[in-house]
């Protein structure tokens, strides 16, 4: 079973989307037994929210079906649980290492990496650096959802 971890700053946009997207995909496929699924945060500011209403709105529209759910901070011991990790952006990284200096570490120059090549970043799947873009700014939930798609479609 490959366990899997969706990681963004608030948990109430693109990591649970990811989660969300990466469930109906796996099930879609008949994997789910393949497959453990969850996502969280790298911040402490949405412990216990829902998943931002905008956020819910472009998973109705793709036919994504959801049920309520918390948002919650990473801990070291999701780390030593899962055996990927994927943020959304390389501030992600940034704040992944200043909860947990010693598993991702700072190579310098605004590098971060974890020794043990859990975490990456999701869009790195498609060979590119960018980040998924950040709805909560750019307000464009499904420019985030088509990210998340064309990324989570290399896992299969």
């Amino acid at each position: 079973m490959k366990k899997i971890l969706f990681v963004c700053h608030g948990n109430i946009c693109r990591s649970p989307m990811a989660e969300i997207i990466m469930k109906k995909m796996v099930a879609d496929r008949n994997l789910a037994d393949a497959f453990e699924i969850a996502s969280a945060a790298t911040s402490t500011e949405e412990i216990g929210n829902d998943i931002y209403p905008p956020a819910k709105d472009c998973l109705r529209r793709h036919n994504i079906p959801f049920t309520r759910r918390r948002a919650r901070q990473m801990t070291v011991a999701d780390y030593n649980y899962y055996d990927h990790i994927f943020v959304m952006d390389d501030n992600n990284l940034r704040f992944l290492h200043w909860s947990m200096p010693d598993i991702v570490v700072d190579a310098g120059h605004g590098k971060f990496y974890d020794p043990n090549g859990k975490i990456q970043k999701l869009m790195s799947l498609t060979g590119s650096n960018a980040s998924v873009a950040d709805p909560w700014y750019t307000d464009n939930f499904e420019r985030t959802y088509n990210d998340i798609c064309e990324a989570l479609e290399y896992l299969f």
